[in-house]
């Protein structure tokens, strides 16, 4: 199966768990949630393809560090939200100093009529060039993640870690209507990175654990 392989890296990560609402958790590697996320943010066609993230594999080693970070407590609609009234301040626990590669094959859908290649072609164009539809982010909005075509030459840590049960992804892939109010479909499936890699089965897999819908 073809491969869109890029690094992904940054000063700070944090890809929180969803037991984790108020103070910020942060797993010790990508969900692929997350690194879907990140070429979603860089090339995008919901009704022609979605991605399918097949590996992890973190290049710097697993580094943490803990602060503190002004939030708001609610949630910003169509009201004026005045900070000062609603700031409060919380704990988060993120990753520092963050590089990692990953590894995506473009899945076209049934209704895609064109060329497969044409898609990867697009995708690969993008990022050789820096292009994005906005900032790619490392789990939260205001850590920015930076991104180039991985050459291969910089090797995985050699560390192991179980993980544990993390999340897969909050939306079924082969879901791409875009409606008014989301609907989550979560799903689960069993972390383990060996010397620095993780890998990632697909979506329709029995290891990949799907849930009912989110209230």
């Amino acid at each position: 199966m073809q491969e869109i392989v890029l690094e992904v890296w940054g000063d700070f990560a944090c890809f929180c768990q969803p037991y984790n609402k108020v103070e910020r958790l942060t797993a010790p590697f990508p969900t692929p949630s997350a690194a879907k996320g990140i070429l979603s943010a860089i090339y995008l066609k919901p009704a022609e393809f979605y991605y399918q993230i097949n590996r992890i594999e973190v290049l710097n080693p697993i580094r943490y560090i803990s602060f503190k970070r002004n939030e708001v407590k609610c949630r910003v609609n169509d009201k004026v939200v005045f900070a000062e009234e609603e700031r409060t301040q919380r704990q988060t626990v993120a990753l520092k100093d963050v590089r990692y590669r990953i590894a995506a094959s473009i899945i076209p859908r049934e209704e895609f009529a064109g060329k497969e290649k044409q898609l990867y072609e697009q995708a690969l164009r993008r990022i050789r060039n820096g292009k994005c539809f906005h900032q790619p982010a490392l789990g939260m909005r205001e850590f920015a993640a930076y991104f180039e075509e991985s050459d291969g030459r910089r090797q995985p840590i050699e560390e192991s870690l179980d993980a544990g049960f993390m999340v897969y992804d909050v939306f079924s892939p082969y879901d791409y209507v875009v409606r008014k109010k989301a609907e989550p479909q979560l799903s689960l499936y069993h972390a383990v990175m060996e010397h620095g890699v993780i890998q990632v089965p697909p979506y329709e897999s029995p290891e990949v654990l799907k849930g009912g819908a989110i209230c």
